[in-house]
């Protein structure tokens, strides 16, 4: 990637939580702005937030996560690591990533050429840099962040592309194509999954990605008894209709071992 013009430098700002080595802060500054000298767009801010976990039974304590903001829209990372530095110079490698898949993006809308697909977009050794799951007995989990927010209407290419750039498991938005709520996930190596409220696989459309479409409805259920299968099947999130509203919801564990819910707003 090649900037087009000068661009002024970005605020980048820098939170750390537990215990650090002095020079961590500079160190994620500096690998971050290297970053910004690449980009063709400008990267209006950039958040950085690095953690040390003190649980001494985690084999990658060191979470570095970063919000970018490049001329309006949005990217993101996050990794784990052993060791702060580690942290950082793999969230550095997995900005660089989405930073380039953003620049084709662009560079499809400008030519209206399609955008690449996932297998030109990801790298198989990305999901090893996960943060790991703190194993918190199901007694404790409590939902300590709801999520309500007005869907984005687009196609699965565009959720895919989302999925992508923001560095996220899933992705809930509604199908442009058939107007149901629905779910974008990874499902093996360089495909992905869709799963709607009710389901239409004949109606959706032409896809760039590699997509496969459940052909199971999603469970109608409050979130107490999606708390109950998350627990039971052990699946990173569970997709249910909301047993007052129908519309799609997500209840989904979090990185600290308790639950996140992302609903929409009605």
């Amino acid at each position: 990637m090649k900037r087009s013009a000068p661009q002024q430098a970005p605020e980048i700002q820098v939170e750390t939580q537990g215990q650090m080595p002095p020079e961590a802060i500079e160190y994620a500054r500096e690998k971050v702005w290297a970053l910004t000298g690449r980009t063709r767009e400008p990267v209006l801010h950039a958040r950085v937030k690095l953690t040390h976990m003190a649980n001494p039974a985690m084999e990658r304590p060191a979470i570095a996560q970063a919000n970018l903001d490049v001329n309006g829209h949005p990217a993101r990372a996050h990794v784990a690591a052993t060791t702060v530095t580690e942290a950082v110079d793999l969230l550095q490698d997995r900005l660089s990533a989405r930073l380039e898949r953003l620049e084709q993006h662009w560079e499809a809308r400008r030519g209206k050429t399609p955008v690449p697909g996932p297998h030109e977009w990801r790298h198989g050794s990305e999901p090893a840099h996960r943060p790991d799951y703190f194993p918190r007995p199901a007694e404790e989990r409590q939902v300590v962040r709801h999520k309500p927010y007005s869907l984005v209407r687009e196609s699965p290419d565009e959720a895919a592309f989302e999925l992508e750039t923001m560095d996220y498991d899933f992705h809930l938005f509604t199908d442009i194509g058939t107007g149901e709520d629905s779910v974008l996930y990874r499902s093996g190596p360089t495909g992905y999954r869709l799963a709607q409220v009710h389901p239409h696989h004949e109606l959706v459309g032409p896809v760039a990605v590699s997509l496969t479409v459940s052909d199971l409805p999603a469970p109608r259920m409050n979130v107490d008894e999606a708390r109950q299968r998350l627990d039971l099947t052990g699946f990173p999130f569970v997709f249910f209709a909301d047993a007052t509203t129908g519309r799609g919801n997500i209840l989904y564990h979090r990185y600290d071992g308790h639950y996140g819910l992302i609903s929409p707003v009605e």
